[in-house]
């Protein structure tokens, strides 16, 4: 199948993103995500696509609207839009088996987008927030909405917007508790960012999913992508080769 060029969500904003191709013929993708002031260009998600393309699966990874080199204003972003992101990705991939692989603040994306969006066929959490609002609290809560940039990171301002929206969402944990699809959590026992115990708690919640502890790993899986490489690409390859995926 024959893969877009050009991907843009529902405000008319074009997504910048890379697509690897896989199986000729194939209609398997793995959609990647990033987390909040990032964007698709970060080593892991390049490693993730390389690993994907190894095992003969096409791999998508692009940037929220807003980040990157996608087009819209970084102060426009929210939790709720990114979901509405995710499903023009969908609507550009029409047709296809989509496996979507979500970081951080793009896990919580992906649970949310998963509960409303029968299209996912299967889907990963890496490092994802599940406590949205306590997140923002611990991570953000020293500063000064619309006068401080989120992370010291220049042009990504913390908006009172996205702290709204953040707060009107609270926690994943009630939608993704209810997700039936195959689902895959990973997360490193030294996250200095997201707690691992939001994982453990998503865990126990979700009777279908399944839990990776990466041990003495950070947020970004520093000195360890190889190693979250195996884990996420050896799942999903499994799932996508399992009867009900064909």
């Amino acid at each position: 199948m024959q893969a877009p060029t050009t991907i843009r969500n529902q405000f008319g904003e074009r997504l910048d993103h890379v697509f690897t191709p896989g199986r000729e013929g194939g209609r398997d993708l793995v959609v990647i995500g990033h987390g909040v002031t990032s964007h698709h260009d970060r080593p892991y998600f390049a490693e993730l696509c390389a690993g994907f393309a190894r095992a003969a699966t096409a791999s998508l990874r692009f940037s929220f609207a807003g980040n990157g080199n996608s087009e819209g204003r970084f102060e426009d972003c929210t939790i709720t839009k990114e979901v509405g992101d995710l499903g023009s990705v969908l609507d550009a991939f029409d047709g296809w088996n989509v496996t979507y692989v979500g970081h951080s603040m793009g896990g919580a994306v992906g649970m949310l987008r998963a509960s409303m969006d029968e299209r996912l066929a299967a889907l990963v959490s890496m490092a994802g927030m599940v406590q949205v609002q306590a997140f923002m609290e611990r991570v953000f809560g020293h500063l000064e909405p619309d006068r401080e940039d989120m992370l010291d990171r220049e042009g990504c301002p913390l908006t009172r917007t996205f702290l709204d929206d953040a707060k009107r969402i609270g926690t994943v944990l009630p939608q993704a508790a209810a997700l039936e699809l195959p689902f895959l959590i990973v997360h490193g026992s030294a996250d200095e960012l997201v707690p691992i115990e939001e994982s453990y708690e998503l865990h126990e919640a979700n009777a279908t999913s399944e839990l990776a502890v990466l041990e003495g790993v950070d947020h970004r899986f520093t000195d360890h992508l190889d190693e979250l490489v195996r884990t996420v690409v050896s799942w999903t390859t499994a799932q996508l080769s399992s009867p009900r995926k064909s």
